[in-house]
């Protein structure tokens, strides 16, 4: 059965399991009108006692979620009733916790990178299987001049302890499959050939066995209560977002090449790049007045 009626995903319900296409180009971007249409497509497969298990994908060979829009702030107002449904929470760390609290089983299929908000995507999921050769996973919001917004702090020390949720969240690199299936960031890395089959496989054996099994053993290893640290990392989040230096290396990394197929390959560089430029520039020697 085929559930498509939104603009930037894919959704087809066979055998117990939802499949979910992410197709929002050039690079899905985690948008407004994502945001909206996940909201809306979860709320539906939440009473589908049909589906069993949620796999996601990208229809972007390259990218899973490349990050959220850097234009998004542009749409706040559009999107305050889904906010508003969510008052302990914001925005960006309601679609962790929608995903968290799911009742199917949600499973990620990381064919490509995800960054920032796509990899707090990706640690909300139940599990996430990568492509050895080509994933990746980075919460970069660092080289943007901002903490993580969406939950992405509470998720690294959950899943990799603090030590190496530090050099994450600090270094913004991106780290390859394997790397972070070591952490605990992912459940583990496959071969790239392999993905589709292992996932299916993976999929098949969970939707296979009684909802009232999969509900047990989801009650039984509830979410983590994040309410807390959510909350803090909102306020830390916001005071950083209002000041001058995330907007004006947002800016640059977009004349630079961000939110493209071509810059978002390598987007840790383009953001370095732009955040050299800026600091040269404040220490240029001021002009003599004439």
């Amino acid at each position: 059965m085929k559930l498509n009626p939104y603009s930037t995903l894919r959704i087809a319900v066979d055998a117990g399991i939802a499949w979910i296409t992410l197709d929002n180009p050039p690079v899905n971007v985690l948008s407004g009108t994502l945001i909206r249409e996940l909201h809306d497509a979860l709320g539906h497969l939440r009473d589908d006692r049909s589906a069993r298990v949620i796999v996601f994908s990208s229809a972007h060979p390259e990218l899973f979620i490349a990050h959220v829009d850097m234009h998004i702030l542009d749409e706040m107002d559009e999107l305050r009733e889904i906010a508003d449904r969510n008052p302990d929470v914001n925005l960006f760390q309601g679609v962790g916790e929608l995903l968290r609290h799911q009742p199917q089983v949600t499973i990620v299929k990381l064919a490509g990178k995800a960054r920032a908000g796509g990899a707090e995507f990706v640690a909300a999921a139940d599990m996430t299987f990568a492509a050895r050769e080509t994933a990746g996973i980075g919460q970069s919001e660092a080289l943007m001049g901002i903490v993580p917004g969406g939950g992405g702090t509470q998720h690294l020390r959950e899943r990799v302890g603090r030590n190496r949720a530090l050099e994450l969240l600090l270094t913004g690199d991106l780290v390859d499959a394997d790397t972070a299936a070591a952490y605990g960031w992912i459940n583990r890395a496959v071969p790239a050939a392999e993905l589709d089959a292992f996932v299916d496989g993976v999929a098949e054996k969970i939707a296979a066995l009684s909802p009232e099994l999969i509900a047990a053993t989801k009650r039984l290893l509830p979410p983590t209560d994040l309410t807390d640290g959510l909350r803090a990392e909102n306020d830390a989040w916001a005071e950083l977002v209002g000041g001058d230096l995330p907007g004006r290396l947002m800016t640059g990394a977009l004349q630079n090449g961000a939110q493209t197929s071509a810059g978002e390959r390598d987007l840790e560089s383009v953001l370095r790049k732009v955040a050299g430029g800026l600091q040269s520039e404040s220490h240029q020697p001021a002009r003599p007045q004439s």
